[in-house]
């Protein structure tokens, strides 16, 4: 069984690879003492045991991540992994489908802010390393 710090040195590893450097490198930079205990947690759990799992590729973990976050109206969460979705090898048009059949299952609204968020996403030029603080 592999130790915290294995957990989150594999976590760390996999984060960097879905989220980017930079999205990374910022969230530890904002890191508070309130905070420091979740991303720790996030780091280990999200990301060292459930993200980094055999069972499925990491385009099909951002397919479903992308479903819940359309689902539940987590619409920060959704801007970061409609990016990282990109990085795991989702095209646009396949993340266009993923949100149109998100409609059927959780509602023409959450499609609506869906598209509204992607839209806005795409746009936009990923940040990168030196826009970083």
């Amino acid at each position: 069984m592999p130790t915290d710090q294995e957990r989150h040195d594999q976590g760390m590893t996999v984060r960097r690879a879905v989220l980017s450097d930079a999205h990374v490198d910022r969230s530890i930079a904002a890191t508070t003492d309130l905070t420091a205990d979740w991303q720790d947690f996030i780091t280990r759990v999200a990301w060292g045991d459930v993200w980094s799992r055999p069972g499925l590729d990491r385009r099909s973990r951002s397919i479903a991540v992308l479903s819940s976050l359309i689902a539940h109206g987590h619409h920060e969460e959704l801007a970061m992994h409609l990016r990282a979705a990109l990085r795991n090898g989702l095209s646009v048009e396949e993340i266009r489908e993923v949100i149109l059949q998100s409609a059927i299952y959780s509602g023409v609204p959450a499609a609506n802010s869906a598209f509204r968020i992607a839209s806005e996403v795409f746009a936009t030029p990923e940040p990168t390393e030196e826009a970083a603080p």
